[in-house]
């Protein structure tokens, strides 16, 4: 299949690269097909969204891993399920990005964060039930590291 983006151009996909979100996300939620797609060579580190549905709307998302390799996010039993995993450790985690100028003035939210099961290409954007988190940490509090978590 083909998708034109405002980004990329037109891009080819298979049915398999789709990643549902059967609730939307907050403030898109007849938005439910997305791809994700790598910005940049580290192929992991920071990524595009892209609806499919809705051509001209995308996201920056970041790889949380990178930019804190102590980030823990937990989510709860009823989460997990709607994920069809039994551990946290089995998703993929993204942080959603608003791009400002400078750069090191664009913020990341880690309060919500986008869990992602790989296996079957289900994600929702979950509010962690922690305050150690905040949905606008400015990217320059991070040092940058290079390294990656496995999704």
């Amino acid at each position: 299949m083909e998708l034109q983006t405002r980004l990329f151009g037109t891009i080819s996909y298979e049915e398999e690269d789709v990643i549902t979100f059967p609730c939307g996300l907050p403030s898109f939620e007849d938005e439910h097909t997305f791809l994700l797609l790598p910005i940049d060579e580290s192929g992991n580190s920071l990524l595009c969204l892209q609806s499919i549905s809705t051509p001209a709307l995308s996201f920056i998302m970041m790889n949380p891993f990178s930019l804190d390799p102590s980030y823990a996010p937990t989510l709860s039993e009823g989460e997990r399920k709607l994920l069809e995993v039994e551990r946290d450790e089995d998703l993929c985690f993204y942080v959603l990005c608003a791009m400002k100028r400078p750069v090191a003035q664009s913020t990341v939210n880690m309060k919500c964060p986008i869990a992602l099961n790989p296996d079957i290409q289900r994600a929702y954007q979950i509010i962690l039930e922690t305050d150690a988190y905040h949905m606008r940490h400015l990217l320059s509090e991070f040092s940058h590291s290079e390294e990656d978590a496995s999704c």
